[in-house]
């Protein structure tokens, strides 16, 4: 199949962005999908789900990531990074990306740089999916990965602050459809789940009131086995794949699947 371009984003933090891009990556890389993530987060947390922070750092500090590909012209190619997993690379993030949004106001069609940049790789064939890490605003660089995405995935966390701010985020995609009419939100992924507590279920019934919004079959509950993983600089999946969690993001990754051989 041709490459799928996913993005994960949610203006609000928190919602499970970095953990829900890695773990599925993984979940997909186990189903035999070859898959590149793109850390976009200057905090990063995506690459850091795959190597400890001695070579995030360094990646970060080097003329070959997200920021460089973004304001230097530095090529796709030179920035992806080998993980130690079958089918898995990263294109890892700088915490120079903290000051990316006023560098890219200046550039030339400034909405499309991640596009144009990722447009090599993704035609090449060499990955089935190509999952995008978003930081946690609606700004250029946000603009810039939904403009390059096919489809978008907003983690959601459920809490009573999960869903405020979920308008802004529909009315953002909206906008961005404007530059690139082919995206379509792939879904709403439910996260950080304690199904003891009935806010669950009111997020579910309020997310089920949204027309046309799909929403996963699967939702992530809250499970430690997540932490000693992100611990340990593994998606959790890789870490303990007999775990709740990763029988969760496997079932999401199916979903995934199935979603974009239609």
């Amino acid at each position: 199949m041709d490459t799928k371009v996913i993005a994960f984003a949610n203006n609000k933090g928190g919602s499970g962005k970095s953990t829900g891009c890695s773990c599925i990556a993984a979940a997909l890389s186990r189903q035999g999908k070859r898959v590149l993530c793109v850390d976009g987060d200057m905090q990063l947390n995506l690459t850091l789900s795959f190597f400890d922070e001695e070579r995030a750092f360094e990646f970060a500090k080097s003329a070959f990531n997200t920021y460089t590909l973004l304001t230097k012209d530095a090529a796709a190619r030179d920035c992806i990074r080998r993980t130690e997993y079958e089918n898995v690379d990263v294109l890892p993030s700088s915490t120079l990306m903290s000051g990316v949004e006023y560098e890219l106001f200046a550039k030339w069609q400034r909405e499309t740089i991640l596009k144009r940049a990722l447009a090599e790789v993704k035609d090449s064939g060499d990955y089935d999916y190509i999952l995008l890490d978003a930081p946690p605003t609606l700004g250029c660089l946000v603009m810039n990965m939904l403009v390059c995405a096919d489809h978008l995935i907003i983690p959601l966390e459920a809490s009573p602050w999960g869903l405020f701010g979920l308008a802004n985020m529909f009315d953002f995609v909206e906008n961005v459809k404007g530059i690139n009419p082919e995206l379509t939100v792939l879904g709403v992924l439910v996260t950080k789940v304690d199904t003891r507590k009935n806010y669950f279920k009111q997020t579910i019934d309020d997310l089920g009131k949204l027309e046309n919004v799909h929403v996963f079959g699967e939702v992530i509950r809250l499970d430690s086995a997540k932490e000693w993983a992100q611990d340990n600089s593994k998606p959790v999946v890789f870490y303990r794949p007999s775990s709740r969690a990763s029988k969760e993001f496997e079932t999401v990754a199916r979903e995934i699947v199935a979603l974009t051989s239609k």
